[in-house]
C-alpha cells in the first residue's frame, strides 16, 4: 500500500453456505456495502466457490471475482485449501490483506490477516454444542487470536468473552455491527404477509414466529413448551411456526411430541427469501429465546420487518434490541407468561413493533464496512 492508494484485499468467501445462512447473510452484506467502496476506500479481491462467482461479480463490478478449485465446496478440502491454497492466492493476487470472515485462518500467510469472530458462545455454552464442534471451533477462535493481526467481533459483548475468557488483546479487536438489507427485510404489505400464510396453509389462523437454526442454543424446545402453556386454553390459539434450517437438537421432537393435538405447530424447514418479510412482519410475534448469540441477526431481521419481537437479554441481544423489543428468560415458564402478556396487549405489540422497525434502520451494512475497511488499513499499515 503506498500513500493514497487503497489496501489490496482478498476476502475468502468460500466458507459462504448455500442456504444463506448467518455467515451468508453477513458475507453477502458486506461485499454488497464494499461494492459502492471498490477503488477509493479499498482495493478488493474475491475468492468464491463456483457457484457464488457469478453472483459476486454482479455485487462488485470493480473487483476481481476468483473462482475456487472445485473441491473447497467440501468441508474438509476447504480447511485444507485454506492452508496451503489460499496463502498462495493472496500472494498471486498481490493481496496486502487476507481477511477469513469465518472464524479460522491460514496459520502461515505471506500478508496480514484479518479473522472474523462471530460469538464466544462455544465458551459460554459450552454443553449446547457437540463435542467435536465445541472442540474445532474453540481451537479455531484461540489460533486466530493468537495468529491474526486484527480480529473482527460483531458486538462488545463479543469483544468482552474474548477478552474475559482468553486474555484478547482489546487493542486488536474492532467491533462491527452486522447490518440488514433494508431492502430484503422491510415492513411487508397485506398482500405479502397473505401469499405466506397461504403458502403455510395457515388459513385465518395468527401464529408466533421463529426463524432460526434448530441448534439447542437457540432454545426451540423451551419455545414450544412456552407457548403451549400460553396458548393451550385459548379459544382461538395461535399457532407455531418453527422455520429455518433443521439443525441437530433431538429434543424438539420431544417437545413436539407434548403438543396438544387441538394446537398447530408447523416446521416448514427453509423458506423463500422473499417470504421473510411476510412470515415475520405477519406474526403476531417474532419469538428468539436463545441463550446467547454473537450478534442476533434473526432479531434484528426481524425488527426490520416490522415483527413485534420477544428475545432473551444475554450476551449481544440487548445491544441489539435495546427498549425496542420485549424480553424475557429461557425458561418455559417464563416464556409462556411474557409471550401471555404479549399476546393479551395489543397496543404494546404495534408500539414495539414501530420501535423495532425504527431502530433497526440504525444498523447497516455500510457502516459494517467501514469498520472492516479501516481494520484492513491498520492491519496493511
Amino acid at each position: 500500500m503506498t500513500a493514497g492508494h487503497p489496501p489490496r484485499v482478498l476476502v475468502d468467501a468460500t466458507s459462504v453456505p448455500a442456504d444463506r445462512g448467518g455467515v451468508g447473510r453477513y458475507v453477502d452484506g458486506l461485499l454488497g456495502a464494499l461494492g459502492g467502496m471498490v477503488g477509493s476506500a479499498v482495493d478488493l479481491a474475491v475468492v468464491a466457490l463456483r457457484t457464488d462467482t457469478e453472483r459476486y461479480g454482479r455485487m462488485l463490478p470493480g473487483a476481481e471475482i476468483i473462482a475456487a478449485p472445485a473441491a473447497v465446496a467440501h468441508r474438509p478440502a476447504r480447511l485444507a485449501w485454506e492452508q496451503t491454497g489460499l496463502p498462495m492466492l493472496a500472494q498471486q493476487v498481490g493481496a496486502r490483506v487476507l481477511h477469513s470472515p469465518f472464524y479460522t485462518c491460514p496459520l502461515r500467510a505471506m500478508c496480514p490477516v484479518t479473522v472474523t469472530v462471530h460469538d464466544a458462545t462455544f465458551f459460554t455454552e459450552p454443553e449446547h454444542y457437540d463435542k467435536s464442534k465445541r472442540t474445532f471451533f474453540r481451537s479455531a477462535i484461540k489460533t486466530s487470536l493468537r495468529r491474526a493481526n486484527r480480529v473482527i467481533v460483531p458486538s462488545k459483548a463479543t469483544r468482552d468473552e474474548l477478552i474475559r475468557l482468553l486474555d484478547a488483546d482489546p487493542t486488536m479487536i474492532d467491533v462491527a455491527y452486522h447490518g440488514v438489507d433494508h431492502t430484503a427485510f422491510h415492513a411487508p404489505t397485506d398482500e405479502e404477509k397473505a401469499r405466506v400464510r397461504a403458502r403455510l396453509g395457515l388459513g385465518g389462523t395468527q401464529y408466533v414466529a421463529f426463524l432460526g437454526a434448530k441448534e439447542p442454543r437457540k432454545n426451540v424446545p423451551n419455545l414450544i413448551r412456552g407457548w403451549v402453556r400460553a396458548v393451550a386454553d385459548r379459544d382461538d390459539p395461535p399457532a407455531l411456526v418453527i422455520a429455518g434450517g433443521q439443525g441437530h437438537d433431538d429434543d424438539i421432537d420431544r417437545a413436539v411430541a407434548e403438543v396438544p393435538p387441538h394446537l398447530r405447530l408447523l416446521r416448514p424447514g427453509y423458506l423463500r427469501y422473499a417470504d421473510l418479510p411476510g412470515f415475520l412482519g405477519g406474526a403476531l410475534v417474532a419469538a428468539y429465546p436463545s441463550y446467547g448469540e454473537g450478534f442476533g441477526l434473526p432479531i434484528l431481521e426481524a425488527m426490520a420487518c416490522a415483527a413485534p419481537v420477544l428475545t432473551t437479554p444475554r450476551l449481544s441481544l440487548p445491544e441489539v434490541g435495546g427498549d425496542a423489543v420485549a424480553y424475557t428468560s429461557e425458561e418455559p415458564g417464563r416464556i409462556a407468561a411474557d409471550l401471555t402478556a404479549l399476546l393479551d396487549d395489543e397496543p404494546r405489540r404495534r408500539a414495539l413493533a414501530k420501535a423495532g422497525f425504527d431502530r433497526a434502520k440504525e444498523f447497516t451494512w455500510e457502516s459494517s464496512a467501514d469498520v472492516h475497511v479501516a481494520a484492513w488499513t491498520r492491519a496493511a499499515a
